[in-house]
């Protein structure tokens, strides 16, 4: 028959087992958002290149046609040249928000040139940095619920207790501001 003590050590050897196996499991599953997060921040990151890489060529397609608007190409320019890819998400955003506005206004400017919608490579310019647009929100998106779960789980039972010894802090959000909050059709079709 087993004495007191016994079954008070047995009970300690379960309690920490239990304890280290949630303690294991709870870092593990930290440490799998934390890299959902950066794939996710990766693959926004790669789309906002993609765009970067395309304005070029669209600038060059439309700035023949265009002689009277240039400062919305220069706007153009100057938000593709603050793209910086090492910078946090909350700059990335505003460079974002700043570039996706650029972006809107010439092609309002192009709806006002019959001879530049009528152009094939213009119009599949368009088509292609109207796409990267939506590939950069729905990046976003994905990137933010990312964000979101990790952030809940790092402030939760039993997380919330390494998050502190193992400096899990909250990651950023990439956030809309100004007037990417509010949605905005586009088209230069004829």
């Amino acid at each position: 028959m087993a004495g007191p003590l016994s079954v008070a050590a047995l009970a300690v050897v379960l309690a920490a087992i239990v304890a280290l196996v949630v303690t294991l499991t709870t870092y593990n599953a930290v440490i799998a958002m934390q890299r959902r997060v950066d794939k996710a921040w990766a693959n926004v990151d790669v789309a906002l290149k993609q765009r970067h890489d395309e304005l070029p060529n669209l600038i060059a397609a439309v700035r023949g046609g265009m002689s009277f608007e240039q400062t919305v190409l220069e706007d153009l320019t100057t938000a593709r040249a603050a793209y910086a890819p090492e910078a946090p998400p909350s700059r990335q955003a505003a460079t974002s928000d700043a570039t996706s506005a650029a972006v809107r206004s010439l092609f309002a400017v192009v709806e006002r040139y019959p001879q530049l919608r009528a152009h094939e490579n213009v119009m599949a310019l368009q088509q292609e940095v109207e796409r990267l647009e939506g590939l950069i929100a729905t990046r976003r998106e994905l990137y933010n619920d990312s964000v979101y779960l990790y952030n809940a789980t790092i402030r939760q039972l039993p997380a919330v207790l390494l998050a502190g010894v193992l400096g899990w802090g909250p990651r950023e959000f990439f956030r809309a501001e100004g007037p990417d909050r509010s949605p905005v059709a586009v088209s230069i079709a004829g």
